[in-house]
């Protein structure tokens, strides 16, 4: 079991920056592919980035492609999302997930793919 929990969210103007950090609690935190998805109000979640547990592959969605950034640091076992040029349409509770991964360098897009959740966070862009 990994618990996660997620900070850095908050309200930011269009254009602005945020950084958002997942912490989870295992030592074990680098057998773990991880991945950031979102979910706003009346929509489905979906994915934003996602890496695998070597750090070595990541993947974002078209959305947020030359915007957002996802990496890790094993060693204080967290995960980060840079987010830069915010834009409304990316407000929404942004969810860190993990799920044991076999491969080195393989990164997981459904959410149906991960086994733990963090409780969220707000993250609001005004125009």
């Amino acid at each position: 079991q990994v618990q996660l929990v997620e900070s850095g969210g908050g309200l930011v103007q269009t254009g602005g920056s945020l950084r958002l950090c997942c912490a989870a609690s295992k030592r074990t935190f680098s057998s773990y592919a991880m991945g950031w998805f979102r979910q706003a109000p009346g929509k489905e979640r979906e994915f934003v980035a996602v890496i695998s547990k070597s750090g070595g592959n990541t993947y974002n969605a078209d959305s947020v492609k030359g915007r957002f950034t996802i990496s890790r640091d094993n060693a204080k076992n967290t995960v980060y999302l840079q987010m830069n040029s915010l834009k409304p349409e990316d407000t929404a509770v942004y969810y860190c997930a993990a799920r044991t991964s076999a491969a080195t360098d393989t990164y997981y897009t459904l959410p149906q793919s991960y086994n733990y959740w963090g409780q969220g966070t707000q993250v609001t862009v005004s125009s």
